[in-house]
This record gives C-alpha cells, sequence and structure tokens, in this order.
C-alpha cells in the first residue's frame, strides 16, 4: 500500500538517489542534492514522497507564488510505474496548492517526452499554447 505524505528528514538521501536514477540530467540546477536543499527552505510541506515498504518510490514538489502553482520533480522509480502512484503524487500536490488559493497549476515536460506528455493528458493537463523560457543565472 502507497502512503502519500510531506518528506521528513531521514527520507532525504533515499529522495537524492531516486532524483539521481530518474532524473540523470547533469544540469547544475538539477544537482539532486541542491534541488533538494534549496526546496527544504520554500514550501517544505509541498515536497511530497510516495512511501511503499518504508521506501520512497516517488517524489513530487509543488511551488505557489500566491498567482499559479507549479509542479516539479515528479518521479516514480521504474519498477513502481503503473501503480497510481505519480497520480496520487499528483493529486496530493493539486490539494495542497488550492487550500493555499490557488486556481491554475503549471508545469513543464521536454517535448521529447512524450510518454510523460500522455501520462500528465491523463490525470487532466493539456498542452497550452505557450512559449516557455528560460534563462540560467549560473555560468
Amino acid at each position: 500500500m502507497v502512503q502519500i505524505r510531506s518528506l521528513e528528514p531521514f527520507d532525504e538521501a533515499n529522495v537524492v538517489d531516486l532524483w539521481s536514477e530518474v532524473f540523470p540530467d547533469g544540469a547544475l540546477h538539477n544537482d539532486p542534492e541542491a534541488s533538494l536543499k534549496r526546496k527544504l527552505e520554500v514550501d517544505h510541506d509541498l515536497l511530497l514522497v510516495a512511501v511503499v515498504d518504508d521506501r520512497v518510490v516517488g517524489t513530487v514538489m509543488g511551488g505557489y507564488d500566491g498567482h499559479r502553482g507549479w509542479i516539479y520533480s515528479l518521479a516514480v522509480l521504474p519498477k513502481y510505474r503503473w501503480r497510481g502512484i505519480g497520480s496520487a503524487l499528483i493529486h496530493e500536490a493539486e490539494e495542497r496548492l488550492k487550500s493555499r488559493g490557488c486556481l491554475k497549476v503549471n508545469l513543464q515536460v521536454r517535448a521529447s517526452n512524450e510518454s510523460v506528455v500522455e501520462f500528465y493528458e491523463r490525470v487532466g493537463y493539456h498542452v497550452e499554447e505557450r512559449v516557455s523560457m528560460g534563462k540560467r543565472l549560473y555560468d
């Protein structure tokens, strides 16, 4: 049985391991340890873990700036996919964002990651006509 809850300090190493496996992107802003540390400084209760048999098998981060909510770092270990864990994580993140007054949630997916786009469409998200722009503030 899966339990969805806020991250606890004893989960941190497992989350870093999970993100290292699921997100093999080497970009500085995606470094698992640094990302976790930064998130723990802001909206700690919006960093959720999925736990099965005392093992962290999934995560999601939510963010809210008072205008829109964001979903980041939805990750489920490959062995635990297709069990509803990703959907449960998204649902709990959305509920927590709604409780803060959030009316709209955004997320970004790499265009090449079609299976992830399909997942988000199954849980109610839609591709919007927008241009996503970014700027790295480091060299």
